[in-house]
């Protein structure tokens, strides 16, 4: 199967599988490499007719995490310890995804980023910090713009919020994402991953289809973009399945890159842009650098040193 149609298989802000799960065992399908810290509480909870899987680890402020097409929450597993180390981390596998059955309803980023808001209200969350890559930045924009009171702060990663945000060669391959490829995915990490934790492996099919149906539709979030009033980061690959062109629209929509900051960040918009070096679409998820740029702005700190106090010592 070429690459190429692999990557139309991860696309809408699906990412491809850890390279761990894609090496994982050579004789069965196995769960991804172990995530330091187990999970304090984990189950499932019901919103808007699906049974969401989801656990929570770690102590500190509360982090909502949110995978990527075809992912799950296991596709964290090389950033989790780092994460958890600081943030009480929950992860949910999104609909049709990990350990969450499909349901009978379509997959929408708009009914997912809604049920997102009563998983956090339901687990006893009055607000938290979110964190959604490629479909997961999808959900967690839905999410924000939906219920802005439960959203402290936002970071969407290799995420668009419009369909042509992607390079126009990705588009028709996107839509050709259909339940005809099932069997020719067999030994790719995609469906590795799935089977390792899905309750009901023989669904499979039926999310390649449901996934198609959303990679079809034509979408522009702008709207719900306007409706974002918590400070928000942008965060891509340089590398990225979205044109930069279409990144710096995102960030110029929420007030960012207008004009200079100015000598004492008195023009700076609460919102940040950061671009991640050397990585692609299918990679900064579980880059090891991806924590150490987004924690800042998740604890409502700079690290920006001042000029002015540099001369004063």
């Amino acid at each position: 199967m070429p690459i190429r149609m692999f990557a139309a298989l991860i696309a809408v802000a699906a990412a491809s599988i850890i390279p761990a799960i894609a090496a994982a065992q050579e004789s069965k399908p196995a769960a991804p490499q172990a995530i330091a810290v187990e999970p304090s509480k984990k189950g499932h909870i019901e919103a808007g007719g699906i049974s969401y899987y989801y656990e929570i680890r770690g102590e500190g402020e509360p982090l909502l995490l949110l995978h990527g097409g075809l992912g799950s929450i296991d596709m964290f597993a090389p950033i989790m310890p780092a994460l958890t180390e600081h943030r009480q981390v929950i992860g949910v596998d999104l609909q049709g995804h990990g350990r969450t059955p499909l349901g009978k309803r379509p997959i929408t980023l708009e009914a997912i980023g809604a049920d997102m808001g009563k998983i956090v209200s339901e687990l006893g969350y009055d607000q938290v910090d979110v964190l959604g890559y490629s479909m997961g930045g999808g959900v967690a924009l839905q999410m924000a713009a939906q219920a802005p009171e439960k959203v402290r702060r936002l970071v969407s990663a290799s995420a668009p919020f419009a369909k042509n945000g992607f390079f126009p060669e990705m588009i028709p391959q996107q839509e050709s994402v259909s339940a005809a490829m099932a069997e020719m995915m067999k030994d790719t990490p995609m469906f590795i991953s799935y089977k390792a934790v899905a309750p009901d492996v023989s669904e499979f099919p039926r999310l390649l289809d449901a996934m198609g149906d959303l990679m079809r539709r034509d979408y522009d979030f702008s709207e719900a973009v306007a409706k974002l009033t918590m400070p928000v980061m942008l965060v891509y690959g340089d590398s990225d399945m979205i044109r930069p062109e279409h990144i710096v629209e995102f960030y110029q929509k929420l007030g960012g890159g207008l004009k200079d900051a100015g000598w004492m960040r008195e023009n700076m918009s609460k919102n940040r842009l950061t671009i991640l070096p050397d990585l692609t679409h299918y990679e900064a998820f579980a880059s090891p650098v991806m924590v150490p740029a987004v924690l800042p702005f998740l604890d409502g700190k700079s690290n920006a040193p001042n000029w002015a106090e540099q001369m004063k010592q």
